[in-house]
């Protein structure tokens, strides 16, 4: 491939370049389904990490979530859904971080595409940036 395009990409593809920790998403295909959770609950650098699509946010999670982390919540909290960039801490779970990215796809009610990019080391996070990559429907 001469130049990156993330829409191109399968996980596979994604696997051969860096470790993936991902789930699948409301509109992913059967393929991608089997491939991918619909959770993803793991330990990296001593953070308990759990990414799951539709989530929601602080005070306005669904209720399967809720239920999760009322048992264990997690130290960091990663969902989607909302195409909505968010990162906000959750006091009535012990600080835990919450964190939606966005959305990077050229479909979508976004206008702008967005990822979070942040370091975890020896449990602490450093580095967090927002990036945009421009206009939802623009293809670089």
């Amino acid at each position: 491939m001469a130049r990156w395009r993330y829409w191109q990409l399968g996980t596979d593809d994604l696997r051969s370049f860096k470790p993936l920790r991902a789930v699948y998403g409301n509109i992913d295909d059967a393929a991608v389904r089997r491939d991918l959770p619909e959770d993803n609950r793991f330990e990296l650098e001593g953070f308990d990490i759990w990414i799951t699509h539709i989530g929601g946010y602080p005070r306005h999670y669904n209720s399967r979530v809720r239920n999760i982390l009322q048992v264990k919540a997690p130290n960091i909290f990663v969902c989607g859904h909302s195409h909505i960039l968010k990162v906000m801490r959750d006091e009535d779970y012990k600080g835990m971080l919450c964190m939606n990215p966005g959305a990077a796809g050229i479909h979508g009610f976004h206008s702008v595409k967005t990822l979070l990019r942040f370091t975890l080391h020896n449990k602490k996070i450093t580095d967090m940036e927002a990036i945009e990559m421009g206009k939802r429907g623009e293809i670089k």
